[in-house]
């Protein structure tokens, strides 16, 4: 049998894009998908693993060296930091590494594709220029989504491979045991919500209930990652990629809540990292009850991210339509997302 003509190399493999990627190629078929992570995964047909350290740049090297067929490098690979400029030495040091161990010896090399976010336009430190789009100035450094598509342009000069990167909003789907996913914290709050019996409450101040936002479905980035790394229209341009539409929870909350069969009571303010801190016995209760996936609520700590997205108190969104006018054809309505997503961890027996 010969050898498929694309391998993918999955830089965050057991993260939320990089596992929603996976799911992807291997539905197309054509695809050697090589994952990489800290902590590996369970390698099947057409997809392997690799546990490698990102941060040590002779571990890196050994274990990645080998990787002479890869043809498409898609980075999703992540490490938090408390603050904007301790995030950038690690962030940018794991992509140099697997570039510096990869590119010289995969003489097939065609496409990088880069990971960012909204980042990128000081989402993370206030209120920002929306829509925003691509074109929109940078914000004062430090920044490491600039730097790390700063080192792939510079990297690219004269080679014959290309680069992309995207810029997805809040990203929601299927993954477990990654801190950034939103779908899942919802999904596990309104679950417990009605195991105790109580209603839904939006757990973000007032301020955030009416702010206008957008959020991309996990699935709609994987196929916009592939498009970014197999379209010549893409080549080295950075895309923004959401759903295409924008809510407001105050309109999204009580839809979420009729797909729970909850119902909905005031908002309250609170800390879901201090709510659901004690929850393991009752998520134990419920795995036996319901005869879910028997996933370790240490598998279930999304609330620090979720709590940051439910006391957004600015508006949050960005202008998709470059991906669009550049051929990316994807959209999908918010609300169809959310109602998909969950019957997904349904369907999994991540929740009843």
């Amino acid at each position: 049998m010969s050898s498929p003509k694309n391998v993918a190399l999955v830089v965050g493999a057991n993260g939320i894009a990089g596992l929603n990627l996976i799911e992807h190629l291997e539905s197309l078929g054509g695809w050697e998908v090589i994952g990489l992570s800290r902590r590996g995964g369970e390698g099947r047909a057409g997809v392997r693993f690799i546990s490698v350290d990102l941060l040590d740049a002779a571990d890196s090297r050994e274990k990645l060296s080998g990787l002479t067929q890869v043809t498409h490098i898609f980075y999703a690979a992540y490490q938090d930091r408390p603050t904007p400029a301790e995030l950038v030495a690690p962030n940018v040091a794991m992509l140099v590494n697997v570039v510096n161990a990869v590119e010289p010896v995969a003489r097939n090399l065609q496409h990088i594709n880069l990971m960012q976010g909204y980042k990128v336009y000081g989402a993370h430190l206030g209120p920002f220029k929306t829509p925003a789009r691509e074109t929109d100035a940078h914000h004062m450094p430090p920044e490491f989504n600039v730097e790390q598509q700063d080192f792939l342009e510079q990297r690219q000069q004269g080679k014959s491979w290309t680069w992309s990167a995207l810029r997805p909003s809040v990203v929601v789907g299927y993954a477990m045991g990654t801190p950034m996913n939103a779908g899942l914290a919802i999904s596990v709050y309104a679950s417990m919500s009605k195991e105790l019996g109580l209603p839904l409450r939006f757990p973000g101040p007032p301020s955030a209930y009416d702010i206008l936002m957008d959020v991309t479905d996990a699935r709609l980035l994987a196929h916009a990652m592939l498009w970014a790394a197999t379209s010549p229209k893409a080549a080295n341009q950075a895309f923004n990629i959401n759903n295409g539409d924008q809510f407001r929870w105050s309109e999204m909350w009580p839809k979420i809540a009729r797909m729970f069969d909850l119902e909905v009571a005031p908002l309250l303010p609170m800390s879901l990292v201090d709510v659901m801190a004690d929850k393991a016995p009752l998520w134990g209760r419920m795995v036996a009850k319901h005869g879910l996936a028997p996933h370790p609520y240490t598998d279930i700590n999304p609330w620090r991210h979720a709590q940051g997205v439910f006391s957004l108190n600015f508006d949050f969104l960005a202008d998709p339509s470059k991906a669009r006018r550049h051929g990316f054809p994807g959209h999908i309505e918010t609300e169809t997302m959310f109602r998909e997503v969950f019957a997904d961890y349904r369907r999994r027996k991540v929740i009843p």
